[in-house]
This record gives structure tokens, C-alpha cells and sequence, in this order.
């Protein structure tokens, strides 16, 4: 393939993959974003879309609803996950190999088959309406993958530096803090980035089991903004870049821990 046909390749799948932020972004500062048609420049500038996300929407309720989500989904998966993961590659028992199967079976389940078995358990468990039953349920779709991740990490770790540092007369505990733990840091990052993604983005079980509007998550809050018969884009865009902004800023932040966890998961996996 000549170079030529490679630059063109490369444009063409840059603009199918930034034009769709392109136009949401640009949309959410258009003041007449409804009547944009095929337009590819906004015809202004207005910060009233987000005015009306935030005030009369009540938007930051609903991001703050999602951070809790998001952040309990995390903390917890990354606790639970590390030691599922320590439990697995270090201890011999019995059925060890029955529970690594189980947990990638349930990694392979269809997300939209378990809404109605998993709202008829929440409804049985007092759970439905609240944030802490939808914490819960992010958490059981979240520790698949990260118990299966960070079991890599955590068999790549030499069973002699554990040793050394009981001879050092470190406890169990003392060696899981200061030794283990910062050698397994970077999958745990990558590993709490899924979790978060899947807090923030889900939409089907938080629509299905959140009735209350005050409990409302950010992506059963932009659903407001759809109307029976019309859409109010300049909010729906608003609201999306809104949603956007965290995720991206978490990115930036674990990035550079994101990328050695990836690439270290992949060879010691």
C-alpha cells in the first residue's frame, strides 16, 4: 500500500472516530444547535445549553449521583479483586480451578440477560431505588475481569520476595502493604479504570432499577432531555459533554499507569 493510500486510510478512520465528539461538543455551544442540520460549523457560541443542564435539568445531582456510583464501584472492586486474585495464584484449594472457570463464565454472560433475574434479586433484597443495590451490581459485573487480570499480576510476582520479607519479619499483612501491593499498583490502575467505565456509561440496570428522579445517574439523566416527539439537542449534547469531561480527565490522570498495566498484563498474564 503506497503511502498516499495509508495517509488517507489513517484521516478517514481519524474522522469517523473524532467527528462524532467534534459535533457533540460543538453542538453543546451552539445556540441554535436544534436547527443545525448537515451544518459542520456551529453558528455560535452560547453557554446557555449548559445553564439549562445544570440549573433547571438538575444535572449535577445527577453527576454526583454517577461519582458515587463510580467511585464505590472502584474502591470495592479493587479491594474484593486483589484479594480473589491473591486467593487464586498463591493458595492451593480445593475447587480452585471450578472458581476461575465460574468467574470467566459470568465474564461471557449477556449483560441484558441478567436485568430481570438481577431486578427481581435487588427487589427481594430491598435494594432497588437506591445507589448502594446499583454499586453492588456494577461490582459483580466488574470483578470478573479484574480478578482475572490481576491474578497475572500477582503470579508474576516471585514467591521469594515474599519470603524475604518474612525473614525480614514483616507479617502477612505488613508484606501485603509494602511489597505485594506496589508491584501489582499498575494492573490494580488498569483494573479500576474498567470498573469505572462501566460505573459511569451503564444505562439499562440503572434505568431499570432507579425510580426516584433525585437518585437518578448522569446517564439516566440525559435520557430527560429525549422528548416524546422532539429532542432538545442543545441539552442532550450538553448533557453528553458533561458526562464526557470526568472520564477523560480520569484518563488523563492514570494514563501513564494505564499503559504499563496493559502492557505488563499482557506479558505476564
Amino acid at each position: 500500500m503506497s503511502r498516499a493510500a495509508t495517509a488517507a486510510a489513517v484521516a478517514a478512520l481519524l474522522a469517523f472516530t473524532v467527528l462524532p465528539v467534534y459535533w457533540m461538543v460543538t453542538s453543546a455551544f451552539d445556540p441554535r444547535a436544534d436547527a443545525r442540520g448537515a451544518n459542520l460549523l456551529p453558528s455560535g457560541f452560547t453557554l446557555d445549553h449548559f445553564r439549562f443542564v445544570l440549573d433547571e435539568g438538575g444535572f449535577g445531582r445527577f453527576l454526583l449521583n454517577s461519582a458515587l456510583v463510580g467511585a464505590g464501584t472502584v474502591l470495592l472492586a479493587g479491594v474484593l479483586s486483589l484479594l480473589a486474585a491473591v486467593a487464586v495464584a498463591r493458595f492451593t484449594f480445593r475447587f480452585r480451578t471450578a472458581v476461575l472457570v465460574m468467574v470467566l463464565v459470568v465474564q461471557m454472560v449477556p449483560l441484558e440477560a441478567l436485568v430481570i433475574p438481577l431486578f427481581v434479586q435487588m427487589r427481594n433484597l430491598d435494594m432497588l431505588n437506591s445507589l448502594l443495590g446499583l454499586t453492588v451490581v456494577y461490582l459483580a459485573f466488574s470483578l470478573p475481569f479484574a480478578i482475572w487480570m490481576l491474578r497475572g499480576f500477582v503470579a508474576a510476582v516471585p514467591r521469594e520476595v515474599e519470603e524475604a520479607a518474612y525473614l525480614d519479619g514483616c507479617t502477612w499483612l505488613r508484606m501485603f502493604r509494602s511489597v505485594l501491593l506496589p508491584l501489582v499498583a499498575p494492573g490494580l490502575v488498569a483494573t479500576s479504570v474498567f470498573s469505572f467505565i462501566v460505573a459511569w456509561n451503564e444505562f439499562v440496570f440503572a434505568f431499570t432499577f432507579l425510580q426516584d428522579e433525585s437518585r437518578f445517574t448522569a446517564a439516566v439523566g440525559l435520557h430527560r432531555f429525549f422528548g416524546q416527539h422532539t429532542n432538545d439537542w442543545g441539552a442532550v449534547m450538553a448533557g453528553s459533554t458533561l458526562i464526557t469531561l470526568p472520564v477523560l480527565v480520569f484518563f488523563v490522570l492514570v494514563q501513564r499507569r494505564l499503559s504499563s498495566g496493559l502492557a505488563a498484563g499482557a506479558v505476564k498474564g
